[in-house]
């Protein structure tokens, strides 16, 4: 018997499919984490087993390690980069800015943390993504905000929770455990929009040399301290700057808290932990991801899209979003999401309502013909961006839809008429008129 090879075609195929789909599964936690030393691991053993227990494949290497590798054949080796290497000065292998920041284009996210022995890779880096560090052997100091326990410099410091980005899908849920921070302190790029301002230092921290008197305006002072900040790309890609690296420290998510002035409450576990929790589920997208599912558009009463919509038409448009939770897609609860319906400019703007699983909206089309778009931008604080745009006709009137009769043109059909009438009457007066002979 003969056989088809496009039998053979479509069982490749499939398993080309199948090939790919189970990489996917199993590649969305592969991340590689570079330290200065091992010993990195051990200090800083709770956090690297908190992103382990929720499923991340992580590969532990020196920065300077000849064999390091982040991208082979044009494709990316690992989802996410952790980079607790403040003090590297050149990476090993392949890596290098360039590496990096294509990661970053290429929709990889990134986790940085700095300390006051910071490195020229780091800065350069932050720079790309504006986030400006200060110089090294510097540190936030703040005279008013540090721990019990500092040794007299004032560079332990004691971060209010008041201070965190009000953003429940970055820093987490509310609480009042303040965070502890010793490291060097960065100034976000005031150009550009991206920059979370995730932890901020009081309006009394500044960031200067600790063991130096103040000869000069320091680099960042106040409120304009960054500790921790943040970066979401166009491409949705995401960084985050840590200032500190301790901060991340097993030390510091155990240690108990106080600040240096009379009557200071006293906290027996810092926030370090819940924070850091919440920075590395944001960004490395288990939390705020959102999706686009099914997009439909059709005239009221109709249950599929014409190939041309009429204008003034009845038109019910829904779509449905979902986001990321826990690993499953769940529908997104919002109330704030608005269609458009665009030409050139918006003719509608219109907020769409929940229904069910879904967002929905009826409408009426302006009495203007095109082509037009029904278009969904969401961009929200601490989620992805979600963009859908259809593409639909409207065309005008057929000659064979325009109404008979206008009622606001009733007077003119009204005189016309009457101008009929007076024109007959006058006929058959003028008709019947019979003038009177002259008598002799």
């Amino acid at each position: 018997t003969k056989i088809n090879p496009r039998y053979f075609d479509r069982k490749f195929l499939l398993f080309l499919s199948l090939a790919s789909l189970l990489h996917c599964a199993s590649g969305d936690g592969k991340t590689l984490v570079l330290l200065d030393n091992l010993n990195i691991k051990d200090t800083h053993s709770i956090f690297f087993r908190s992103l382990a227990d929720r499923g991340f494949d992580l590969t532990f290497k020196t920065a300077d390690d000849p064999s390091l590798s982040l991208i082979k054949y044009g494709q990316f080796l690992y989802d996410h980069l952790i980079l607790f290497s403040p003090s590297v000065e050149d990476f090993g292998g392949n890596i290098n800015l360039e590496t990096i920041t294509s990661f970053i284009d290429g929709g990889g996210n990134v986790l940085v943390a700095a300390s006051s022995d910071i490195g020229d890779p780091l800065r350069e880096l932050g720079s790309e993504c504006g986030i400006e560090f200060d110089e090294e052997k510097t540190a936030v100091i703040d005279h008013h905000n540090y721990d019990l326990s500092d040794p007299g410099e004032h560079t332990l410091i004691v971060a209010d929770p008041e201070n965190l980005l009000k953003a429940p899908t970055i820093v987490g849920k509310p609480t009042n455990k303040p965070v502890l921070f010793k490291g060097v302190g960065m100034v976000a790029d005031p150009d550009n929009p991206l920059v979370l301002d995730i932890l901020t230092g009081s309006s009394t921290s500044y960031s200067y040399f600790p063991d130096r008197p103040i000869s000069q305006y320091p680099h960042a002072v106040g409120k304009n301290t960054l500790l921790i900040a943040g970066l979401q790309a166009r491409n949705n890609a995401r960084v985050v700057f840590s200032g500190s690296l301790d901060f991340f420290s097993d030390a510091f998510f155990n240690s108990a808290v106080q600040k240096a002035r009379p009557g200071s409450q006293r906290h027996e576990q810092t926030g370090n932990l819940e924070l850091a929790v919440a920075l590395s589920r944001w960004v490395f997208k288990e939390a705020g991801v959102l999706r686009v599912g099914a997009v439909t558009h059709h005239p009221v009463g109709e249950t599929a899209p014409p190939a041309a919509y009429t204008v003034t038409d009845l038109v019910e448009y829904s779509i449905v979003i979902e986001m990321l939770s826990e690993g499953r897609w769940i529908p997104f609860d919002g109330n704030d999401i608005q269609l458009e319906f665009v030409r050139i400019d918006p003719f509608v703007r219109t907020y769409l309502k929940k229904n069910g699983g879904k967002y929905s909206i009826q409408f009426k089309l302006p009495d203007v013909y095109g082509v037009f778009q029904f278009k969904v931008d969401y961009n929200r604080l601490g989620y992805t961006h979600l963009y859908s745009s259809t593409q639909v006709s409207v065309r005008p009137l057929q000659h064979t839809q325009y109404e008979r009769f206008i009622p606001s043109a009733f007077p003119y059909y009204a005189s016309a008429f009457s101008m009929m009438g007076g024109l007959f009457v006058f006929s058959v007066v003028f008709l019947h008129m019979k003038e009177k002979e002259k008598s002799d």
